[in-house]
């Protein structure tokens, strides 16, 4: 990674003075504005099905696996699918949300500068999502083309984890790929099961106002947007957390 030096931490990777070394950043609805492209989709799938997706049900698929977010628009609907009718709804979801992230892909307030700063400060990155592989490098290389480069040490995805979100497996998988422990990370989600996950993973995490309420959580810094948010803001929200064995993987 380029940038400038930091602190060497002790396996000689930069880190701040309260010992930051990564930060782990989901990616829809926190670094990019593609969550209203899940709601259209999702809309789009319960108009052809015969009826209307609630807001609440909407809300409650934000950073689920594609498999929940179709039992709850189901359960919304009132109807009954076949597992092959759920695969080709799922299909038909993300082929949607392919085209309208092939119109462009905004990113949230102050997401970019904060990626940056993360970038070049020499700090281990990841960015770990549920959405799936495809999808996800659609988004990447936007990123890639807005920063001249990915700025990102690893990408974990929700087809290549044992266990989706809220279960802490992606954090941990990402963790252990950067040769990092979960007391020198920060993760930055906007989503209950995104939060759910990183805390489950032992990091201190920082929500972002999103799509659905996060309620308070020991470990849990919460902002309204990464506006104003640098390398500063991310080592007061590691500092905050409650102490825990660094060495715990």
């Amino acid at each position: 990674m380029s940038g400038a030096p930091g602190v060497e931490g002790d396996s000689g990777s930069p880190s701040t003075d309260h010992g930051l070394r990564a930060v782990l950043f989901d990616m829809d609805g926190t670094l990019v504005q593609t969550e209203e492209y899940w709601t259209e989709a999702l809309f789009e799938l319960a108009a052809t099905l015969g009826g209307r997706m609630s807001a609440e049900a909407r809300a409650s698929t934000v950073g689920t696996s594609m498999r929940r977010a179709m039992g709850v628009l189901y359960a919304d609907l009132g109807v009954v699918r076949s597992e092959e009718q759920l695969q080709a709804d799922a299909h038909r979801v993300e082929e949607r949300v392919a085209e309208l992230m092939a119109a462009g892909i905004p990113w949230r307030p102050g997401a970019q500068e904060l990626v940056t700063a993360v970038h070049a400060a020499g700090l281990r990155s990841a960015l770990v999502t549920t959405t799936p592989r495809r999808l996800t490098d659609i988004v990447l290389g936007r990123i890639t083309a807005d920063l001249g480069g990915d700025p990102f040490d690893l990408t974990v995805c929700g087809d290549e984890v044992p266990a989706r979100k809220p279960d802490p497996a992606p954090y941990l998988q990402a963790m252990g790929a950067l040769g990092v422990v979960p007391g020198e990370c920060v993760v930055i989600e906007d989503s209950l099961v995104g939060v759910t996950s990183g805390l489950a993973a032992g990091a201190a995490v920082l929500g972002v106002a999103g799509f659905q309420p996060v309620p308070p959580a020991p470990g849990l810094t919460q902002v309204d947007t990464l506006a104003g948010v640098g390398l500063p803001e991310l080592a007061e929200v590691l500092a905050a957390r409650e102490p825990v064995d660094a060495t715990a993987r």
